[in-house]
């Protein structure tokens, strides 16, 4: 099993940031991937962003440019920096995680940005 813990999110304005991290904990070792996803009302689950254990990673097309995924490994944490936040990010954030063929989740933060 691997726990998920997110942390960060709030009330940011239209330009604002935010950082959210995700610590893990559990059967870390052999997480191969790490990912953020979002959901607002009425819309389906999106990525946001990811990173495989290489260190690769990838964006929703929405915010390429603006949002920047990192890993501490020695802390098991993976962030997400965002910046520039528009009122259309506003969103519950819930962090992923990918071991064995097994995907995790954590409880989700809420993120809401006022114009």
């Amino acid at each position: 099993q691997v726990q998920l813990v997110e942390s960060g999110g709030g009330l940011a304005q239209a330009g604002g940031s935010l950082r959210l991290s995700c610590a893990a904990s559990g059967m870390i070792s052999r997480i191969n991937y790490m990912g953020w996803y979002r959901r607002a009302p009425g819309k389906q689950r999106e990525l946001v962003a990811g990173i495989t254990s290489g260190g690769s990673t990838d964006y929703g097309d929405s915010v390429k440019g603006r949002f920047t995924i990192a890993r501490d490994s020695a802390k098991n944490t993976v962030y997400l920096q965002m910046n520039s936040l528009k009122p259309e990010d506003t969103a519950v954030y819930s962090c992923n995680a990918q071991r064995d063929g097994w995907t995790y989740w954590g409880q989700g933060t809420q993120v809401t940005v006022s114009s």
